[in-house]
């Protein structure tokens, strides 16, 4: 099982929810964890997750805050089990409230502005409807203190959206600080999701190869 990690907003490839996944699996040999960088802009960093998905077998994601956000229309293209924890759900209107009092473009690190297109490309990436809720976790805390927790609850859980799995704590951050406590949860969730996908894939071919059978 491949898992690439999604980091958020101002984050990086060494975020301490991405390590936590890294050590804990690292006595797996059948786990790989992909910590990459999306300090870019979306459509860059769309492109580039696209192409690591399309390169490796047995792909999960996990997404944090603005990561899951990406991992939310990556799921919803590549049929991907997904866990998320906190993600945002409009974060170009998120960071247009947040940089109101900022003139755009913002540098976000030494290699990435953040700019007014881009957050346009983040509104055009967003989908409204997630495919195979049954791939999807969501992890939150309603003392998230940057995201109200309640916008990916109603977003997620609703009918239009495919109704998810939603887990919402008492309590708790944006950072999800009992993260490493929830590891061994996430894993199963993906584990089980990826058995599940194959048991379907190897029926789907069963049937059709019925199918045929009986036409000729």
């Amino acid at each position: 099982m491949n898992i690439i990690y999604l980091h958020g907003f101002q984050s990086s490839e060494n975020s301490i929810k991405g390590q936590l996944l890294k050590q804990y699996t690292a006595g797996y040999s059948n786990i790989s964890v992909h910590l990459p960088n999306l300090n870019k802009p979306p459509q860059q960093v769309m492109a580039e997750m696209s192409a690591l998905i399309e390169s490796l077998n047995k792909v999960v994601l996990v997404g944090s805050s603005l990561g899951g956000f990406y991992a939310t229309q990556l799921m919803a293209q590549y049929q991907l089990p997904t866990v998320l924890i906190n993600p945002a759900i409009r974060p170009w209107q998120l960071f247009r409230d947040l940089f109101q009092h900022v003139r755009l473009p913002y540098q976000v690190t030494k290699t990435w502005r953040l700019d007014d297109a881009q957050l346009d490309d983040m509104q055009s990436l967003a989908v409204q409807q997630i495919p195979h809720p049954k791939l999807l976790l969501v992890l939150l805390q309603q003392g998230d203190e940057t995201l109200d927790y309640r916008e990916a609850q109603q977003f997620y859980s609703a009918e239009e959206a495919g109704m998810a799995l939603v887990m919402t704590d008492v309590g708790g951050s944006h950072g999800m600080d009992d993260f490493a406590e929830k590891i061994p949860m996430v894993l199963q969730f993906l584990a089980d999701a990826v058995k599940n996908m194959q048991s379907l894939s190897s029926n789907y071919q069963k049937n059709s190869e019925i199918g045929s059978c009986d036409i000729i």
